[in-house]
């Protein structure tokens, strides 16, 4: 029971990514060869969505759930991290057909070859937290 909301807030975001059709492979091609506007429109929406939501967090000085302050940190702008963490994440994303969020829908959706890609997603996962220490963040 404790963990009933995320399983429905999981179910409810499988949904819309089936539905927008997010979560497959030929429209994420598409997207990769600049032939249709599809994937970039959701994307889009999703950054400017996120945008406004943050903005109200500061403005409103929301909280989270247990009542702390919801706090952003400044980064190091470095414009090499986020290069090199873009490129590896996008050619993961091009070469596998799917980022993380659609990959683990289409697991759901009984596509049993994303197994073999949520297994390398995880063990790149493990192996930036066995790395990270020694990385430029």
């Amino acid at each position: 029971m404790k963990f009933l909301k995320y399983l429905i807030v999981g179910i409810v975001f499988g949904i819309v990514m089936a539905k927008s059709e997010a979560i497959s492979w030929y429209r994420i091609q598409e997207m990769f060869r600049f032939q249709a506007f599809h994937m970039y429109g959701i994307i889009g929406t999703a950054v400017t969505l996120g945008v406004i939501g943050v903005a109200l967090i500061k403005k409103l000085k929301l909280r989270d759930v247990q009542g702390n302050p919801i706090q952003f940190y400044p980064k190091n702008k470095s414009i090499a991290r986020y290069l090199i963490g873009g490129i590896i994440f996008g050619l993961g994303w091009a070469l596998s057909g799917a980022c993380p969020g659609p990959m683990v829908v289409n697991l759901g959706y009984g596509f049993l070859s994303f197994g073999l890609v949520f297994l390398f997603a995880i063990f790149g996962t493990y192996l930036y937290g066995a790395v990270k220490d020694k990385l430029p963040h």
